[in-house]
């Protein structure tokens, strides 16, 4: 499966855990699903800036959540149906697992030091 198709199931798949309420939306957001210690995975737009996600990334490192660089901000914002987006907390063990299958590591797509757990 390529990249691309690999990006789209795994963009649709986002846009459906955000209708089961399954993910925090935002930098913010996914902090404090981070903080509370109910998010699973940590999606990122690979465009964003290191300044803006260096927090969340570093938070989800030091609670051992996996981290992926998905699509660019556009196109998350869209799969959520919103505006551009730079972080993404999936909270479902369910969806996070789901997305993990789909965005198998490749060369760039998995963030320096995340593991899955």
């Amino acid at each position: 499966m390529s990249r691309k198709t690999r990006e789209d199931k795994a963009l649709s798949l986002l846009g459906l855990a955000r209708r089961a309420g399954a993910v925090a939306v935002g930098t913010a957001s996914a902090r404090r699903s981070l903080r509370a210690g109910d998010a699973r995975l940590l999606l990122t737009a690979n465009d964003a800036s290191p300044g803006q996600l260096g927090k969340v990334i570093r938070l989800a490192r030091r609670r051992d959540v996996p981290c992926r660089a998905l699509a660019d901000r556009s196109r998350l914002g869209r799969a959520l149906g919103g505006s551009p987006v730079s972080a993404v907390a999936v909270t479902s063990e369910s969806f996070a697992d789901r997305l993990l299958d789909r965005l198998a590591p490749t060369e760039g797509s998995e963030l320096e030091g995340a593991q899955r757990r």
